[in-house]
């Protein structure tokens, strides 16, 4: 129901609050209220309460200080800065997208942190994949801001959208005293607010070399949990080794975790290795294998092969073998056949044939009299119940299953496999980055270290993306966009939210002065971000061409190569930016005067729409159509769920047409009531009435900006 306190929030997602309201729903009764010294009610934690909830604690290291766990300077600080929401925007890019109101990727432009804040509410748990190819820490500069109580005015003065004294971003080389430090705060933050946007099937991929390997897994077995560890890719760059080290290196690593590994069957796709040879059984479609299982934990036994078990040879004998009562207590107490045994009665070495106590005589086909075989066997009970089912499959993990003799005597079964997976943890041929530089710049873009398309494809495959979205907030090149723009020509459906800062290309850099004349020649601004919308933009012909008969398959709507551009900035609504603590007469009575009119007078309507959106939380990518209610021009959000009215003027006529549609949600502007506390007062009363008796999902949210 409506309450009294219309006005909508302006900021992004209360991380600490959505904690406190998860730990009230589990453990209710644990927060308590008390009252100061000075009568104010205050809500604590009873931290013994919960101790007991959860049981198995005990007091004996409570007085001890140490314990196990990951600490640095600068940790606190980073805990500090991810409950402290962001006021900041996406603004619409129209000019600069492809396909703007139809697309569902987005390509943000901005500092990664500001952004993955605003996304909280719309992405909370929505997004299936994360892969992300940080900076590695190698010694060489990186530039995102180190001062957690600045990064959007350092960002907005970095990126120039707002006046100032030109800030730069952080730099970290190897001879600073807080190197890994501050590689380290600069993740920390980032990886956490991820954590929050997966899916609980959702996984999570991150490439790093050998300078902060060690780091980054104790700090995502601390974020994402070491049990939700699912591996440590090695990754075989097969590129140039001509470096100075001793021992040249050729691989990096891609960390590898789940959201929650208790959905790790949804969460994996079933992926077959591109290495895995043409001929493989695997590809086939099934598995095939002796029932041979020769050692202690799986003691001999023996099992009769009845008439008519099947053969993969129309005619087959084997004479049985002479074995005597002494072998056989031998074998019971060894729990095994020893080679020596094997040996001293002339048995086959080859570990896949049983011992046969009776002739194996087979006729077109079919096993023509009983034969008795004794073998140690993994899968004893299954064969028996083949058996006793006629020699007719059966199942075993839902999957069908059979056994036959092959033309060696063994005895094998092959199972079907509907979806077979073979995911090995060292990844090769999968594309290096100069041949990545190579079809960059073939394509008229350049940019210095790109990840091949081939690798992060296989990724999409092993992270199971199907019709989910994939977030890359480093993204670099945009290879990911790319890769999932191949997946789709296939006939995928995956959405892609990438993230890049507007790092500028170094004039005095050899390597990026080709980058620097690109964006010179189509004046565009000289940054990195400008190379990946271009990359994006132009690797589309190159996939139609790839693809084309694909393309021509099966689906009936069209492929999605588009992406909508979104660029942080600070809010378009300056009541939103809250006065500091220290703020002087002045500020303050500065601020008191945005009462007025609290609305940036250069923003557009669709600059106020965006943001409205991320802060109510719908995803911008929802379908807007702008529709007329009782005279007025009101946005219709995702097919009605959610409505803006933008104009400067608002009646009960239009209210009461709201309420016919019934939306989720109705945001309109403060200032559209002109200070008419009656009208403003009825509209809210209007909405409660609605809602009475109406089930929570059926009322009508009324909110003012």
């Amino acid at each position: 129901m409506t309450t009294p306190d219309t006005q909508m929030n302006g900021q992004s997602m209360d991380i600490a609050e959505q904690r406190r309201k998860e730990l009230d729903q589990l453990f209710p009764g644990i927060f308590t209220e008390t009252r100061n010294d000075q009568g104010e009610l205050k809500i604590t934690l009873d931290t013994e309460r919960l101790k007991a909830e959860l049981g198995g604690f005990t007091d004996i290291y409570d007085s001890r200080r140490e314990r196990y766990g990951m600490d640095w300077p600068g940790k606190r600080d980073c805990l500090r800065q991810i409950q402290q929401p962001s006021t900041a925007t996406l603004k619409p890019c129209r000019d600069e997208s492809v396909d703007f109101d139809t697309t569902e990727n987005l390509f943000i432009e901005g500092d990664n942190l500001e952004v993955l804040k605003l996304l909280q509410k719309s992405y909370y748990g929505k997004v299936k994949m994360i892969y992300i190819d940080p900076p590695y820490n190698t010694g060489k500069e990186f530039i995102y801001p180190d001062n957690f109580s600045e990064s959007l005015d350092t960002y907005l003065q970095y990126a120039g959208l707002k006046d100032g004294e030109g800030r730069t971003f952080s730099t970290n080389t190897a001879n600073e005293g807080r190197f890994h430090t501050k590689w380290l705060n600069m993740m920390y933050p980032r990886l956490y607010l991820a954590r929050n946007l997966l899916r609980e099937d959702g996984v999570i991929f991150i490439s790093i070399d050998d300078n902060e390997v060690e780091n980054l897994r104790r700090m995502c077995d601390e974020i994402f949990g070491e049990e939700n560890f699912l591996a440590q890719f090695i990754w075989n760059t097969e590129g140039n080794t001509d470096n100075s080290y001793k021992v040249k290196v050729n691989h990096e690593y891609i960390v590898a975790y789940y959201r929650n590994s208790q959905f790790s069957d949804d969460a994996i796709g079933s992926v077959i290795d591109p290495n895995t040879p043409e001929d493989s059984n695997l590809r086939k479609g099934y598995a095939d294998n002796n029932i041979n299982k020769n050692n202690p934990e799986n003691p001999p036994a023996i099992v009769t092969l009845p008439i008519g078990f099947p053969c993969s040879e129309d005619n087959l004998f084997y004479a049985a073998k002479n074995i005597d009562k002494k072998f056989m207590d031998t074998v019971s107490e060894q729990k095994y056949i020893s080679d020596e045994l094997k040996e001293k009665y002339g048995l086959e070495s080859k570990s896949g044939l049983p011992v046969k106590l009776d002739d194996m005589i087979v006729e077109n086909g079919l096993l023509a009299q009983p034969c008795r075989i004794f073998v140690g066997m993994a899968n004893k009970n299954k064969l028996i119940e083949y058996i006793n089912n006629g020699c007719q499959d059966v199942l075993e993990s839902g999957q069908p299953i059979r056994f036959y003799i092959n033309s060696n005597a063994a005895v094998r079964y092959r199972k079907s496999v509907s979806s077979a997976r073979n995911i090995l943890s060292v990844l090769r041929r999968m594309g290096t980055t100069e041949r990545s530089k190579t079809y960059l710049k073939n394509l008229g873009v350049y940019y210095s270290y790109p990840k091949p398309v081939d690798l992060i494809s296989y990724l999409l495959e092993i992270g199971n993306a199907g019709d989910g979205i994939v977030l890359d907030f480093f993204a670099g090149s945009a290879t990911t966009g790319e890769a999932v723009f191949r997946s789709n020509a296939q006939g995928k459906g995956t959405k892609f939210i990438v993230v890049q800062l507007p790092e500028q290309i170094d004039p005095d850099n050899r390597e990026q002065k080709a980058a620097l004349n690109f964006c010179r020649d189509r004046n565009l601004p000289p940054r990195v971000s400008e190379l990946s919308k271009e990359r994006l933009r132009r690797c589309t012909a190159g996939i139609r061409k790839d693809e084309g008969n694909q393309l021509e398959l099966g689906s009936a709507q069209p492929i999605d190569f588009g992406f909508k551009v979104l660029r942080l900035n600070q809010s378009n609504f300056k009541l939103w930016q809250a006065p500091a603590k220290d703020i002087s007469d002045e500020e303050l009575l500065q601020q008191m005067e945005l009462n007025v009119d609290h609305i940036d007078p250069n923003a557009s309507g669709e600059d106020l729409l965006y943001e409205l959106l991320i802060k109510a939380g719908v995803m911008p990518t929802e379908t807007v159509e702008q529709i007329e209610l009782a005279g007025h021009k009101v946005f219709s959000v995702a097919e009605g769920i959610l409505m803006v009215h933008l104009e400067n003027n608002i009646d009960q006529s239009l209210i009461d047409a709201v309420l016919d549609h019934a939306p989720e949600e109705f945001i309109c502007l403060d200032k559209a009531f002109h200070g008419n506390d009656q009208l403003k007062t009825n509209a809210m009363k209007t909405f409660e009435a609605f809602n009475q008796g109406k089930e929570k999902i059926d009322q009508i949210d009324f909110k003012t900006v």
